[in-house]
């Protein structure tokens, strides 16, 4: 007879989109690598925003609320500030308007951007483990642990998408890596010794 495991009911974690946020200046100089002393013949001057940077207005409004926020997210993509960022956020306000495939546009607009950004890599493994891809789901949560190791998020998602995609081995690994990175989660415990239980049976 066939053992069900049952995922956490209140996981410590969970499926919600990540936004990406401001960035430090030298994480920006990082993401942009070394800058271009001349500009292109094609540049146009604009002027920035009073507060800040265009993509810096956009966050403010989203995190306001703010019905304006995906015109100014797009406003930032035109003028150049922060593309891989602004398209993330656009991303997962398309997710909470329930437009799923924009919001896997957006994500994706965000790796042709920046192939190494966290967040779209995070938000497009939630959307397909959502979805039912696992192994794209798979794929992504990889991507975003082998960017950033320290985000304990992506290995606790992974770990169900591998209990879904039954590699309850790989599984508990992962499981295990997660459990060593928080102080506790009685759940997750409890979920990798029945993982265990199975594995033996």
């Amino acid at each position: 007879m066939a053992k069900v495991i049952q995922f956490p009911r209140d996981p410590s974690t969970g499926f919600g989109l990540k936004k990406a946020g401001k960035k430090t200046a030298s994480e920006k100089r990082e993401q942009l690598g070394q800058l271009t002393l001349f500009p292109s013949r094609d540049a146009k001057v604009i002027s920035l925003p009073k507060d800040g940077s265009f993509f810096e207005q956009a966050l403010d409004l989203d995190e306001k609320g703010s019905k304006d926020a995906k015109r100014a997210y797009l406003l930032a993509v035109e003028q150049g500030d922060n593309v891989a960022d602004a398209y993330c956020n656009l991303g997962t306000l398309s997710f909470n308007e329930e437009n799923i495939k924009e919001a896997l546009d957006y994500l994706t607009l965000a790796l042709k951007e920046n192939p190494r950004h966290l967040e779209a890599h995070f938000n497009l493994a939630n959307l397909y483990f959502e979805k039912g891809n696992f192994e794209l789901a798979k794929l992504h949560y990889e991507s975003a642990i082998s960017i950033e190791p320290d985000f304990t998020d992506s290995y606790y998602n992974l770990g169900l998408v591998l209990i879904s995609n039954r590699e309850y081995e790989q599984a508990i690994k992962v499981l295990l890596q997660y459990r060593m990175a928080v102080t506790t989660d009685s759940e997750v415990d409890t979920l990798i010794q029945n993982l265990k239980r199975m594995k033996e049976s």
